[in-house]
């Protein structure tokens, strides 16, 4: 009676029980890093000091920071590429292609583990891998050889019954979801697909619906390895890797959402976030100034392809800029052999390096005031580099037809999209990998250019802790408003102490300086439901860390954003009454006493300046997670027991 979940997590169960809620430890088969988390995730491996990794496979991805405008992004690309000859990790060059879509292609296998210091590493979730995004310290730890602890998630059912319509997309089923569950919806939860619908779905397009889970604040998402899954792995020489894999048909889920795809029709996402889910007609011609297509959400070949059958013997409106980015260079490749490169181009389309490009705001930001729809997976507010922009979420169908037409425009029953299939085979050309080699590793100097900062390491918990309320913050404050992730301060990934110096600025932009200007006391952050919500970046907790924060308390936090401040050493606290919230107001002094054995009890105490009584305050942590918090963090435990 198990679900395709609880198969994989009980084959690589090595700590605690299998209880949703349980916090539980997993062995690690497959870790990934991208460049804009890599780099303080092997400083973190480097002060671990492991002889090598310990993974099956560990892959090292340039598809960050590649607008080299300065020194900073080249040199961060050398420190990784030496980072993995010294530690025994595949090397994925600039240019090679986006993390997730390149491993799904090359590396990922049915039934394996994987964690990726990103957050969309549920990718993998699409070929029957239990795959999720974790913080770079706990990838650095699992390449380490140690266990990934997550709390052991609830499975939700999630049944597709028929097929998709001319002009209805993946990104259509999981806009669904997004619409009935909403981005704080899937804390904890696994969303398994199963149903006679997902033998209509290719494999890009199952990815594209676990990629885009993420944006439920899921553990993950994820699709049975059946046939489909064996001709995807053929496609590109690695049918040996298959492994059919399913639930059990009695097994037993928390929940089950039923949906029809036959009476699903094309959406999108609002500003400012992806749950904003309305059809598509609802906004039908909405003037719109560019439109983007591609990252790791919607860039396989079929989507692209489908992208071409629009722009064939048509122009791009001249009042849009389209731009264009290939999900890998195998991919591209393919593009251009079967003419559709040829397309995009007569059709006026910009096309861009395969990479994440302006997904995470790296060039391409839209016009002031701009309305700029995009097959993405996210439209935080100012992610696009343009804070006054409209970015809207749609399915690459949805896109080409806008861009055409320069208004939003409604694909639904367009015959072209119909009869595009994956091709069976791609030219495999692995020429921008650098495998590693057993003569190198233990033997690499790390290269550090000087924009490479030591990563900062908390300090074990006082028993008094005096705080200060820096500043007090709506709901859904994602990981782009704590750490900023524009073009110009992408560089500065590897620099925490430049980068907190933009810290929470989006939100409030005196943040910085306030924590700067408090003495004797430890900047605290309060804030609304969903906090850190978005991106795995550990940098959301480590420039707060840099500042001095000691404490955040929250209605709720993001998962991967809880698991980052505990490995920092920086308190994650809930309201127990959340009408609480109003009365921290920003300013106010704090004292928690007595603060070791109140974490112990689950509950906090804090006294509020101002206020006759102690409010009362939880925070929910296993027995490891408190030792880690009490310590200082993840790192810090290490070090000290390297000490011993």
């Amino acid at each position: 009676m198990a679900t395709l979940t609880e198969k994989i997590i009980a084959a690589h169960l090595v700590d605690g029980e299998m209880v949703p809620g349980n916090e539980i430890g997993l062995k690690i088969d497959q870790t990934l890093t991208q460049d804009s988390t890599g780099t303080m995730a092997y400083l973190e491996l480097e002060a671990m000091d492991p002889p090598r990794v310990r993974t099956e496979r560990s892959v090292a991805y340039i598809d960050h920071n590649m607008l080299q405008s300065g020194p900073e992004n080249f040199d961060d690309h050398l420190f990784i590429q030496s980072a993995a000859a010294d530690y025994g990790i595949w090397l994925s060059k600039a240019g090679n292609g986006i993390c997730h879509q390149v491993h799904l292609e090359n590396f990922g296998i049915p039934g394996k583990t994987l964690i990726g210091s990103d957050s969309h590493t549920p990718t993998g979730g699409g070929i029957g891998m239990i795959a999720i995004g974790a913080g770079g310290v706990d990838v650095a730890a699992a390449m380490a050889g140690r266990p990934y602890y997550i709390t052991m998630p609830e499975v939700i059912e999630v049944r597709l019954t028929g097929r998709l319509s001319a002009g209805v997309a993946a990104k259509d089923i999981i806009l669904e979801v997004l619409r009935r569950e909403s981005v704080k919806g899937g804390v904890n939860k696994v969303y398994e697909y199963t149903g006679d619908g997902v033998q209509t779905l290719t494999v890009p397009e199952r990815a594209t619906i676990t990629n885009m889970g993420a944006e439920l604040g899921a553990t993950t998402s994820i699709f049975p390895s059946d046939d489909l899954t064996r001709t995807y792995l053929a496609s590109f020489g690695r049918e040996d890797d298959w492994q059919a894999l399913a639930a059990d048909p009695d097994a037993q889920y928390a929940k089950t959402i039923e949906i029809n795809l036959n009476d699903l029709r094309p959406l999108l996402a609002c500003p400012h976030s992806p749950d904003a889910v309305v059809p598509v007609a609802d906004k039908a011609g909405l003037k719109v100034n560019q439109v983007a297509i591609g990252s790791c959400t919607n860039s396989s070949y079929v989507d692209l392809a489908k992208v071409a059958a629009v722009l064939k013997g048509n122009r791009v409106n001249p009042n849009v800029s389209l731009v264009i980015s290939p999900g890998s260079r195998q991919i591209l490749k393919r593009l251009a052999d079967d003419g559709l490169l040829s397309i995009f181009i007569e059709a006026g389309a910009r096309i861009l390096e395969c990479g994440c490009g302006p997904c995470i705001g790296m060039g391409q930001a839209p016009n002031t005031d701009g309305v700029s729809l995009r097959s993405f997976n996210r439209n935080f507010y100012a992610r696009s580099g343009t804070a006054s922009a409209d970015v809207y979420l749609a399915s690459p169908e949805t896109c080409a037809m806008t861009a055409i037409h320069g208004v939003v425009t409604d694909p639904y029953g367009e015959e072209k999209f119909q009869g595009i299939q994956h091709p069976e085979a791609f030219q495999i050309d692995h020429n921008l990998f650098i495998p590693p080699s057993e003569e190198a590793i233990g033997q690499t100097d790390l290269v550090k250019g000087p924009n490479i900062k030591d990563c900062p390491v908390g300090q074990p918990v006082p028993e008094t802790l005096e705080g200060q309320v820096a500043t007090h913050l709506e709901d859904n404050i994602t990981t782009d408003h704590i750490a900023p992730s524009n073009a110009k301060l992408l560089p500065f990934r590897s620099n925490v102490p430049y980068l907190s110096n933009f810290c929470l600025t989006p939100a409030d932009p005196d943040f910085p300086e306030k924590c700067k200007a408090m003495t004797g006391a430890a900047p605290v952050v309060v804030a609304g439901e969903n906090y850190g919500q978005g991106s795995s970046r550990e940098h959301a907790a480590l420039c707060p860390l840099y500042l001095g924060v000691g404490a955040v308390i929250a209605k709720s936090f993001a998962r991967i954003h809880k698991a980052n401040l505990i490995n920092n050493g920086i308190l994650p606290l809930t309201f127990a009454d959340p009408a609480d919230y109003d009365l921290v107001k920003e300013g106010a002094k704090l004292t928690f006493k007595n603060l070791p054995a109140q974490i112990k009890t689950g509950q906090v105490d804090v006294e509020v300046e101002g206020l006759d009584q102690p409010l009362s305050l939880k925070i929910d942590l296993g027995s490891r997670q408190e030792d880690l918090l009490l310590a200082g963090g993840l790192l810090a435990t290490i070090k000290a027991e390297q000490e011993k």
